[in-house]
Parts: structure tokens; sequence; C-alpha cells
């Protein structure tokens, strides 16, 4: 076994996901290289610290710059809002460190292109984190597709919908910025689920949607929801939806895939099943049947050997910190690599064009 130092940028929701995915990764996946907890960025020198001592890293600070340059902080994590991922990043690959970087990539396609090219000018490992596709069920909704399970696919429909945003009565960052709308924060997971199911999308036509105009006094400048239909580069035609106000969805992280043999739904909610459908069943025992994951899914048996015992929101990222460590101990890319996050950073560009000319529009183009 060998050791890499880990600098985590920030300490909050996802930070603290990161640091304790590290701690654990090495023990649940028996890694040949193990995580050391070297350093971790708060907003502060005194959040920084802070988090320092709850995750059980050995400094904190509250300077990005010093832990990216820090040679004990050999591989970084960028978990901070949005608009500092491209400095960060770029920061980290100058100095030739492995980066993994929260969704989405930057503020927005060019930031992410700008990242993209700093990553393979470097030649580093990097990841983007998306974490739902990484479940057992959906890693085996995947590998059915892609062993030709459901025949050939005829339909997509796919969707993150939640209701955090449906109190009107208070103003927040979330209601300033395209960034932070609907379609810069909840949609790029839909999205990167769909390529990851379906493989790239040729062409979208889609619409936008501000549905509280105002938030405690204070006008919106962003998007509550979006709805497109796409076309892939296979031919298959579906659509993808994303709502930040869709009253009593906490997770709907979901999908349903249709085939000529088969079908798929999937629902984030109970993230632990996966509903499969096949056609070639006896006439009277037709119809969706609920497969818990087990042992026999990917990624579940080094988390519990009991079927349908289930894995939960950390786990998925433990799954991602493994990933991240074995492209860096392998020199082999993990998907997602940057580049693959780019593609989710043309979908959402596309989109944003789409809806201001009313028509359809190629990701291909940004």
């Amino acid at each position: 076994m060998a050791e890499i130092g880990i600098g985590i940028v920030g300490g909050g929701y996802m930070g603290k996901a990161h640091s304790v995915a590290m701690a654990a990764v090495g023990a649940v996946f028996d890694t040949r290289l193990r995580p050391r907890l070297e350093m971790i960025c708060g907003s502060t020198e005194e959040s920084g610290n802070r988090y320092c001592a709850a995750y059980g890293f050995r400094r904190g600070t509250g300077d990005w710059r010093k832990l990216v340059e820090d040679p004990a902080v050999e591989a970084v994590i960028i978990a901070s809002p949005q608009s500092t991922h491209r400095e960060i990043a770029e920061a980290a690959f100058a100095l030739g460190k492995p980066v993994m970087c929260e969704k989405p990539m930057g503020l927005g396609v060019e930031d992410a292109r700008a990242m993209v090219a700093a990553a393979e000018r470097a030649g580093v490992e990097n990841m983007v984190a998306y974490n739902y596709i990484r479940t057992p069920a959906s890693q085996f909704a995947r590998k059915l597709i892609a062993e030709g399970a459901l025949g050939r696919i005829t339909h997509f429909r796919g969707e993150h919908n939640e209701d955090f945003h449906t109190d009107t009565s208070v103003a927040d960052w979330r209601s300033q910025g395209e960034a932070n709308g609907c379609l810069g924060d909840l949609a790029p997971h839909a999205i990167n689920a769909a390529l990851a199911l379906m493989g790239p999308i040729a062409e979208l036509n889609a619409v936008m949607e501000t549905v509280h105009p105002e938030r405690g006094g204070v006008k919106v400048t962003n998007d509550d929801q979006v709805q497109m239909m796409v076309r892939f580069e296979s031919g298959v035609t579906g659509h993808i939806a994303a709502s930040r106000v869709a009253t009593g969805r906490k997770m709907g992280y979901a999908y349903e895939v249709t085939g000529t043999k088969g079908a798929i739904r999937f629902d984030q909610e109970d993230q632990n099943a996966l509903w499969l459908y096949h056609a070639d069943a006896a006439p009277a025992e037709r119809g969706f049947r609920k497969v818990l994951t087990g042992p026999a899914h990917p990624d579940y048996l080094p988390f519990c050997q009991g079927p349908g015992h289930g894995t939960g929101y950390q786990d998925q990222i433990i799954i991602e910190a493994r990933d991240f460590l074995s492209a860096i101990e392998t020199g082999q890319a993990v998907w997602p690599t940057f580049r693959d996050g780019f593609a989710v950073q043309q979908v959402v560009a596309a989109v944003r064009a789409s809806h201001a000319a009313r028509g359809w529009r190629k990701p291909a183009e940004f």
C-alpha cells in the first residue's frame, strides 16, 4: 500500500461527504492507494480549522491557494462554489496534481472548456463527481443496456425533480445568477444520466420557466424548471426534465428506458431497486418486477453481504473516491472525466440557446 495526501477545498455539504468518503474508502474497497487527510480549506481560517478538527485532517486553512500549493497535498478535491472551480483546477493542474471536481464544472461551458484544456495539458488524472449514476442499481442498468438485454432502445425519459425551492417567502443565493438556477444546478445530474445510459445528444429543443418570479420581495433572475425534447446520436428520441419546485419530490432523480425486448425504471427515492420488464415472459407473468440490489450487483458487496439491505447516499461518494484513487494509481482515466463533464455543459449551453431561439440546437455547436 501507498499513501496519498488529499486536500479538499470546501467543508460544507459536499466537502463533508468527500472527507468521510476518503476516510472510509480504504477500508471499504481495500484500495492499494490509501488517502491521508492532509488539508481542508474553509471560507475562513476559522472554518477551515473547524472542519479540520471535525473530519480528521492534519491541517486546516482559509486559503485554497495554500492548500493547492502545499507539497504534502498530492491530489485535490474541489467541493466549493461553482464560481471557484476553474481557478482552483487550473492552479492544481499547473502543479501536476490530479483533481476531482464537484458538478457542474464551473459557471458554464467556457469554464468547462478551459478546465478540460488545463487537464489535458497537464496530462494528469481528472474526474467530475457525478455520484447518483454510481448506485449499484444504475450501474446494473447501464450493464443491461450495454449488453442488449432490452433489445434495440426506442425511448428514454429522465428527470431530476425536487421541492427544496417551493418556499417563496425567502430570497437566497439560489434565486440569483443563471448558474444557480435549476438548469445549472439540478438538470446536470439528469443530463449526465442520459449521456451515461444513452450516449451523446445530437440535438434538442428546450423550454425554461421561472415559476416564481419573486421571492421574499426580490426579483428572481434564474429558472425554476426546464424541459427538453432530445434526439440522441443513436437516433433514439426522449425527454429530459428538471424542477426545483416539484412539490412532494425530495430526490426525484428518475429514468425510464424502453427497448424492443424489455424496459427498466429507476427512482433515486428507492435507490436500492430497479424495475425490470421482460417482453418475452409468459403472458400471465408480464409486468415490471422489482429487482432488489445485492452482492451480485456492481459495487454492492464491499458495503454489505446481505441482499436487499441496501446502500445509501454516502456510499455513492465512497465509490467515487475509489474510482478517483484507481485512476491515480493506474494512470487510466475513469469516467466521467473533465471531458465528459464538458459534454454535460455543452448540453446546458444548447438548452439556453434553444430556449432563447425557440428552436432545435446541437450541443456539439457549443
